[in-house]
């Protein structure tokens, strides 16, 4: 990953997937191709609106990334929640389609992307342009009229495996009406919220005794002690807030990698001479190793390879060092297990807030980066987040934004956090991401995209 992040870094950035078309596009494309005529669009689907596409982590036991679930935003799901199948056909739709045009079959690599489709969507053409050996479909019930049959439903389900579709069910003590799904599936689908041990060994029953071992992914987690539990009831995946969840690492002090990498930045900080630079490097041999084999495998142009730490820091300069300092400093010590994933979220959160601010000066747009992805540097460290940002030596308005104190860049990381989260109480009677997206300026259709064009660079840079 972080060869990647060095060959960006010398401004050579990785080719971005071509720009996925906003959602308010595709809902305007299939009004065309397949128009309501029934019954008018819910408030907000219309031309005067749009929906946006957001998406979860799903983490395995060892807390590491293994697929997403991807989405429409909470303010979109609650508007059509009570609306006809027909509705529900139309965003499933959309949903979909901007999953194509992402491209997620080249970015997700082995990992799994998980959709909620209503049980009647899936015989739907569109379906067949997903990469099917990466998707996890998830039938949910609609209350109106039209559902198919058993005998039918099975048919499809059957179609989809077929073709390489992984089934998931949701908790089937829940929602009893696609049990019979149940020797087809290889997951198990299950909310946090009232999950026990008497539910979670019932679960684990059926997934031994009916589903052949289908693997239980539960949704909702909101802290790691419930991670944990869940994990104790033999649960596979998990997806919620723990994710980025903080605990009390009063005790814990950033690791040695990190602190030398700090005295570092400090000098270079108070404007060390690049011999005194050099000789700091020098006394971490495998610091000194890292530095040049990424300056050669980044800055491949040459005609000559870089045998020396003094003409590496010549070539790099002192901006792109600091910056290669910070970059390196959130990785050399993170924790294992969500560290990694919360780095990934980091990572979105910089790139996306470097695309929103294009047209800003280069400082501002770096700044910008370093915002998102420190925003979560207390998380990937484990260790309080004054620690974290004692060695880092950052300008005023990069630190005032990571502790909420406001400056020029904490609305963009506002609308960062929105863009990713899409769901929850915050959505209540509301809509966070279009709210964050005004309070910057900014379209609310724009920061979808760049938060989707985000989410395809993180990915791309872990390969």
């Amino acid at each position: 990953m972080f060869r990647a992040l060095f060959g960006w870094l010398f401004g050579r950035k990785p080719a971005s997937p071509p720009a996925a078309p906003s959602e308010a596009e595709g809902f305007r494309r299939l009004q065309r191709e397949a128009p309501l005529r029934a019954e008018e669009p819910p408030a907000g689907a219309s031309e005067a609106g749009a929906t946006f596409l957001c998406r979860e982590a799903v983490l395995g036991r060892n807390q590491r990334i293994a697929g997403y679930q991807f989405m429409l935003q909470e303010a979109t799901r609650a508007r059509i929640r009570h609306s006809s199948r027909r509705i529900h056909h139309v965003y499933a739709e959309v949903l979909v389609r901007s999953l194509v045009n992402a491209d997620i079959g080249e970015l997700l690599g082995e990992r799994l992307a998980f959709i909620d489709l209503p049980d009647s969507f899936l015989s739907h053409p569109s379906l067949a342009a997903l990469p099917a050996r990466n998707v996890v479909i998830v039938p949910t019930v609609l209350a109106d009229a039209g559902a198919p049959e058993p005998a039918a439903l099975r048919a499809n389900v059957a179609a989809l495996r077929e073709r390489g579709f992984r089934l998931g069910l949701i908790d089937p003590t829940v929602v009893a009406e696609l049990a019979h799904l149940l020797p087809q599936t290889e997951f198990i689908v299950a909310q946090a919220e009232g999950l026990d041990a008497r539910r979670g060994l019932k679960l684990g029953n059926i997934a031994l005794e009916v589903a052949h071992d289908a693997r239980l992914v539960v949704r909702g987690l909101p802290s790691l002690d419930d991670f944990r539990f869940c994990c104790k009831l033999g649960a596979s995946l998990f997806q919620g807030p723990f994710i980025t969840s903080r605990e009390d690492w009063s005790a814990r002090d950033p690791g040695p990698n990190t602190a030398r990498i700090g005295t570092l930045i400090a000098r270079l900080r108070a404007d060390a001479d690049t011999r005194e630079l050099a000789g700091l490097l020098k006394q971490d041999a495998a610091l000194s190793l890292r530095l040049l084999r990424y300056i050669n495998s980044a800055a491949n142009a040459l005609p000559q390879p870089v045998s020396s730490i003094e003409h590496a820091l010549a070539l790099l300069g002192r901006e792109k060092l600091q910056r290669w300092l910070i970059l390196l400093a959130c990785t050399v010590d993170k924790a294992e297990g969500r560290g990694g994933a919360a780095l990934e979220t980091a990572l979105v959160r910089g790139r996306m807030m470097e695309l929103l601010g294009a047209d800003r000066p280069a400082a501002e747009r770096d700044a910008l980066f370093l915002v998102g992805l420190l925003s979560l540097i207390d998380v990937i460290l484990q260790v309080p987040l004054d620690k974290a940002l004692a060695p880092l030596a950052l300008g005023s308005g990069i630190e005032a934004a990571l502790r909420g104190e406001g400056g020029p860049y904490q609305a963009l990381l506002a609308l960062a956090v929105a863009c990713e989260h899409g769901a929850g109480a915050a959505d209540a009677g509301g809509d966070r991401l279009r709210a964050a997206a005004e309070a910057c300026g900014i379209a609310p259709e724009q920061a979808s995209e760049c938060h989707l064009q985000a989410l395809s660079w993180a990915m791309q840079i872990q390969d």
